[in-house]
């Protein structure tokens, strides 16, 4: 192959940012669609025919959207999709993938009438190498074919908070069947990277990388890494590959010197990113290419505190559910994925907890690109059992092997407030399986705190994370005012009237943190109320309820950080700080305000706002009475 330049990456708008080849394919568009009630599709060879698709749906977008063209929010179980493609020309042993960023739930994928793959998993990407059966076909043009099972009331899948009721209720929204996270084409060669996962080792002045082949190289292959920060080149480094996977240590010399290190760090406030090209040769030159990235920093706890790059870090976090009224979990466009992004730091967050869903690594880009930390979380099942337990575990090891080279992504959350193990205070099976999730979340990537499950009952977690709605500041105030009253509410307190901590696990330094709270539900006069912890009816009610609730965690001693109930209205849920159209209830500026107070747990925090109050014009003083008057 002949020698070519090294291209940049261009991950923003690529459905797989941290692997990616100039060429590609995007399959998003219409579609032909049917609806499968009788399950009978697969007995009647629909696979091979065109004839049932008589409606047309606009991939990636769920059927029950308005975007989607459908917009069928009722049960139906069986869905089926139809798209005739272009086929390139495949020579010298390449080889043609079909990616699939997500499809809700189970899928079957038949090209050319030939069945390719078959996938588990409504949050996880997956591939299917279609060459053989475009060799079948003759080339040329070709016929994509997709069964997308997914059973509106089975409780023991992955949900998250879709609905299993006909209609939205509760705190519940409309579910997301089928495809809805990108679809594309991509042409690679015999022996291609198949994936990409970076650890950054900061004391160690290196990166890791393991990288995986699509097959065992029949000839050993060498490897050249090059890794760049602007312009300027950081390492660069050439291994031998003789397996499938192959693991390397990536020196970088600049980490060991602190003026240099100082500009690689990623951060909010300096999001530093390194972009990387990948070699993959053999004796003959180039055998394939890739365009990837990573970002230096470290996250633990410690002494009480969350800890990034080895400093306390106060994590302003907001709830985002990650919805659009007209697209529902898949995003109406991959610029909107930047918008929330951008919206959700003009707001001051720094911190963004995606809740019950695996978000679009274009979202994960743009964190990483932006500087917003990421606490990510699985959507859970709702009925505790073996095939809840496999599914949910299954597509979790799926969500970490994703997403662990994310630098934006500083926790890990498996499961949320006992959904899916409603006895675990009773059953030491339930209580075993947050405890066994913790444990293998750390044996795949032990480099992050791990939650057991966020809000309360927890079992083993690095931060004790609680979910408190309390209405009024002051009951904040008696609850996380000083040591003796955040340890009474984590041993013996029921906030939401569970305990917060099961058991009497060992005390880590675990850091505390608020991880939901305030919910407040505010809608213009005349607009449906809807959902909300508690309410208000007036702008100027709401912005006096929020400066309460934030003054009083804001002013905790003890708490490391919080995570504000939430960014957007959504569905019936009426208790954003944003309607479900993205308009500020309050002016940006004063939410940024109220979110942006100095912590007084975090003493350089502390400190600068007694200089700000030392170094602030005072108000003249009226004139003393002389002594003795």
């Amino acid at each position: 192959m002949e020698e070519q330049p090294v291209l940049p990456p261009q991950p923003s708008q690529h459905p797989r940012p941290q692997l990616v080849r100039e060429e590609w394919t995007d399959l998003g568009g219409p579609w032909g669609f049917a609806y499968d009630d009788d399950d009978a599709g697969i007995t009647a060879g629909w696979q091979n025919s065109a004839e049932p698709f008589g409606q047309t749906i606009t991939v990636p977008y769920p059927p029950e959207s308005k975007l989607s063209g459908i917009h069928d929010p009722g049960y139906h179980p069986v869905v089926w999709y139809r798209r005739e493609i272009a086929t390139p020309e495949l020579s010298g042993g390449d080889r043609l993938l079909l990616h699939f960023g997500a499809v809700d739930y189970a899928a079957r994928v038949w090209f050319d009438g030939t069945p390719v793959g078959e996938h588990e998993g409504g949050h996880t990407p997956f591939s299917c190498d279609v060459t053989d059966a475009v060799s079948l076909a003759g080339g040329g043009r070709s016929v994509v074919v997709v069964r997308a099972e997914d059973r509106p009331t089975d409780v023991t899948q992955p949900r998250g908070k879709q609905d299993w009721e006909p209609e939205p209720h509760g705190i519940f929204y409309h579910r997301t069947t089928g495809i809805w996270q990108p679809v594309w084409l991509e042409r690679v060669p015999a022996v291609h990277i198949a994936e990409v996962q970076w650890t950054p080792d900061v004391p160690g002045a290196r990166a890791r990388l393991e990288i995986g082949l699509n097959v065992p190289p029949p000839t050993p292959l060498t490897l050249r890494v090059r890794l760049r920060l602007d312009d300027d080149v950081l390492a660069e480094q050439t291994v031998r590959v003789t397996d499938r996977r192959s693991v390397t240590d990536v020196g970088v010399p600049g980490l060991r010197r602190p003026k240099s290190r100082g500009r690689m760090m990623w951060s909010p406030a300096s999001p530093s990113l390194v972009d990387a090209d990948l070699e993959l040769r053999d004796e003959t030159g180039v055998v394939d290419r890739v365009g990837s990235y990573l970002g230096f920093r470290t996250v633990g706890i410690g002494d009480g505190r969350f800890l990034l790059n080895g400093l306390p870090f106060y994590v302003r976090g907001v709830l985002e559910q990650g919805y659009w009224p007209e697209s529902h979990l898949a995003a109406p466009d991959a610029d909107a994925l930047r918008r929330e992004v951008e919206l959700i730091r003009k707001l001051g967050f720094n911190t963004v907890r995606i809740h019950q869903k695996v978000e679009d690594p274009r979202f994960l880009y743009w964190c990483d690109r932006l500087g917003l930390m990421v606490w990510g979380e699985m959507a859970n099942a709702f009925e505790f059992g073996t095939s809840a337990v496999e599914r949910l575990t299954r597509e979790w090891l799926d969500v970490l092997r994703r997403d662990r080279s994310h630098p934006c992504i500083v926790t890990w959350v498996p499961m949320n407030e006992s959904w899916g193990i409603h006895d675990v205070v009773t059953d030491p099976a339930q209580r075993s399986y947050p405890t066994a999730l913790y444990h293998l979340t750390k044996s795949i990537d032990p480099t992050r705190p791990v939650i057991s499950n966020d809000g309360w009952e927890h079992t083993e977690s690095d931060i004790w994370s609680v979910h408190d709605y309390a209405p009024r500041g002051a009951i904040l105030r008696e609850r996380y005012g000083d040591a003796d009253q955040v340890r009474h509410m984590l041993r013996a307190g029921r906030p939401a009237r569970n305990r917060v901590l099961l058991g009497d696990p060992e005390d880590r330094g675990q850091a505390v943190m608020l991880t939901e709270f305030g919910g407040v539900r505010f809608t213009e006069s005349g607009q449906e109320q809807g959902w909300g912890h508690s309410a208000v009816n007036t702008a100027e009610d709401f912005d006096r309820r929020l400066e309460e609730l934030f003054d009083a965690v804001l002013d905790s001693p003890e708490l490391a950080g919080f995570c504000y109930t939430q960014l957007t209205d959504t569905e019936q849920e009426r208790n954003g700080l944003l309607t479900e159209s993205r308009e500020p209830k309050l002016p940006m500026d004063r939410i940024r305000k109220l979110v942006r107070k100095p912590a007084r747990s975090i003493m350089h925090e502390r400190v600068a706002n007694s200089r700000r109050a030392a170094n602030r014009p005072q108000p003249p003083q009226p004139p003393q009475p002389p002594q003795g008057a």
